[in-house]
């Protein structure tokens, strides 16, 4: 699966994932102590929908597009709007949307003067598209360097709050058995740590493969979303899935909200579907 993401920015998968980003940053931000993001697979930080890829791709249109134009129920609606607000922020003018952030960006927007950002990028013309747009911020670092070596190098962090973003290509055939096996050397070193996993679902090998692996950690919380988009494009990915680890206490009854809404948000003709079950959790 080639998963460059300037074709797929602000599809379903990006509005699940950063709509649950959004709610953990928000969740971090309750307490004044500080906290860091990791981000290891950064992307570019700002997507231009109306360059040649963004359009070749046209998936945010089924995306970020449609939720913008969905009137959820007022709970949801609630929930999804740190999200959504973080979006209008970066297209001041008008209605329409033209840009769209990548995780990095996104979580920049909630950090505090205290808390601190990482992201990493290899490619390098996204490296320097990256570097762009954390240039002049102090609270944010770009490392131009392979995001699971970073994955070792940088936890725990020196604030011993926060949450590592995994979101990696998954371009190799060996991407979820490398995620299942880094993910869990990251969590020896920080158990503590909230960590944000996303992965395609093109069949139920790999993810199947890699919520065996994380379960045989034996992780005290282990919060797994998983979103199917009926009605869209033939050929296009219709599911993803989220795994976090430590997720905040209020994660699940929040995403028991959520998810229905996006299932009727971005779903053509009523069809799509969610899943929400914990893998692991305290007894």
């Amino acid at each position: 699966m080639n998963y460059r993401h300037a074709f797929h920015a602000g599809s379903f998968a990006d509005v699940l994932k950063h709509a649950v980003l959004c709610r953990v940053l928000l969740h971090l931000r309750l307490k004044p102590t500080p906290f860091r993001v990791l981000d290891t697979h950064g992307g570019a930080g700002v997507y231009d929908l109306a360059g040649t890829q963004a359009t070749r791709g046209g998936e945010w249109r089924d995306g970020i597009a449609r939720l913008r134009e969905a009137r959820p129920g007022p709970a949801a609606a609630a929930l999804l709007a740190p999200y959504l607000d973080t979006i209008a922020a970066l297209n001041p003018v008008g209605p329409a949307i033209s840009r769209y952030p990548g995780s990095p960006v996104l979580a920049q927007a909630w950090l505090r003067p205290q808390d601190r950002l990482v992201a990493c990028e290899t490619e390098p013309m996204a490296a320097a598209a990256l570097g762009r747009a954390l240039a002049g911020d102090r609270r944010c670092k770009m490392l131009q360097r392979d995001g699971w070596t970073a994955l070792r190098a940088q936890l725990p962090p020196p604030e011993r709050r926060g949450i590592v973003v995994i979101d990696p290509p998954f371009e190799q055939p060996d991407e979820f058995a490398r995620l299942t096996h880094d993910v869990a050397a990251a969590h020896r070193k920080w158990p503590t740590g909230i960590y944000l996993l996303w992965y395609p679902v093109k069949d139920r090998h790999g993810p199947d493969s890699l919520t065996k692996g994380l379960q045989r950690l034996a992780v005290a919380k282990l919060l797994r979303a998983e979103l199917t988009i009926g009605g869209g494009s033939p050929g296009r990915l219709n599911r993803c899935g989220l795994i976090v680890i430590n997720p905040p206490w209020t994660l699940e009854s929040e995403l028991a909200v959520m998810l229905p809404a996006l299932v009727d948000c971005l779903s053509a003709r009523s069809t799509g579907g969610y899943r929400l079950d914990w893998l692991g959790r305290e007894k």
